[in-house]
């Protein structure tokens, strides 16, 4: 089956035939891949920002809402490369070479993001390799809840102005934004309007939320596709702004949603605030080929590595 011009991967966990062992050679082969691109930059391991952790029915529904082609996805056929049980996906990463990821997790209506948070406490406890992650909605008592999240000790939050169809400068949030500004708490934000647009994606509403609190670390999910060189500007105008490459330039991607390549020197001179990100495990592609794109953009080594490791084991002060 071809999707937007690329060939339908198999999933590692499972193959046409139904043998394991077609399943388990593939596996290797991949890992194999990953190692080369790690053990070619001579970096100890990745740092993943965007990989998606959450209650296993919750993800069961969003893969679900994948398989039925969901407005949000913009309509495209989008294969889930890892469905796979919560611990297999854990240990793949482990086995990529992976040693910090994050369980972007997230709401869409009132109530659900304290229920969500408690599950990532557990969780966080149980994966130590996992970056305690939380996240939040506009609610009354969205300070409190995060203020919660900070002192059981999140690492970073998960915002989706997408799915949850809120204005992220919604007056309910201004505590909240403040709260993680003063903490230093990085957020990874999804507010560009691809793959489909919502009420308040693009560059204005996140933009006026930084202009209340400018020292929020805020990460850009997608680089902010399709508005790409919007975001480069916010990013260029804050300086605790970031980016995280998750899904970019990949051949899905640049069927639909293409990096403007007149852009690509201002990618390369905001090294030091590009952050890996991958959204594993709901990608419609083998992992090893985000790496490999980042690769043949051409903007050098060090660019490469500090991008999948450095810049984020210096925002999360890692070992």
């Amino acid at each position: 089956m071809i999707v937007n011009g690329m060939t339908d991967h198999l999933s590692p966990q499972t193959s046409r035939t139904g043998s394991a062992e077609p399943a388990a050679a593939g596996r290797e082969a991949e890992v194999l891949e990953v190692r080369r691109f790690r053990e070619g930059l001579g970096l100890p391991g990745l740092i993943d920002v965007h990989t998606h952790f959450m209650p296993e029915r919750v993800l069961h529904k969003v893969w679900a809402y994948f398989d039925a082609l969901g407005p949000l996805t913009g309509g495209v056929e989008w294969p889930i490369t890892y469905r796979a049980e919560e611990d297999e996906r854990a240990s793949l990463l482990r086995d990529f070479g992976v040693r910090a990821f994050t369980a972007m997790l997230y709401p869409h209506k009132p109530g659900m993001a304290r229920w969500l948070n408690g599950w990532a406490v557990d969780f966080a406890r149980r994966t130590p390799d996992c970056l305690h992650t939380a996240t939040l909605f506009p609610e009354p008592c969205v300070e409190t809840y995060v203020r919660e999240a900070v002192d059981a000790g999140a690492r970073v939050f998960k915002a989706h102005v997408q799915v949850g169809a809120y204005d992220p400068a919604d007056e309910l949030l201004d505590g909240a934004w403040g709260l993680l500004a003063e903490a230093a708490v990085p957020v990874v934000v999804h507010c560009g309007s691809g793959p489909a647009p919502g009420k308040h994606t693009g560059p204005g509403p996140i933009g006026r939320v930084l202009a209340r609190h400018p020292g929020l670390r805020l990460i850009v999910a997608h680089l902010g596709m399709p508005e790409y060189e919007d975001f480069l500007s916010l990013a260029e105008r804050y300086p605790q702004v970031r980016l995280d490459t998750t899904m970019a330039f990949t051949d899905f991607t640049e069927g639909m949603m293409p990096f403007p390549r007149r852009a690509l020197p201002r990618l390369a001179a905001l090294g030091d605030r590009v952050l890996l990100g991958s959204d594993f495990p709901n990608i419609p592609y083998p992992y090893a080929h985000q790496l490999r794109v980042l690769e043949r953009l051409g903007l050098g080594e060090e660019w490469l590595r500090a991008v999948c490791h450095d810049n984020a084991a210096k925002l999360f002060e890692l070992p």
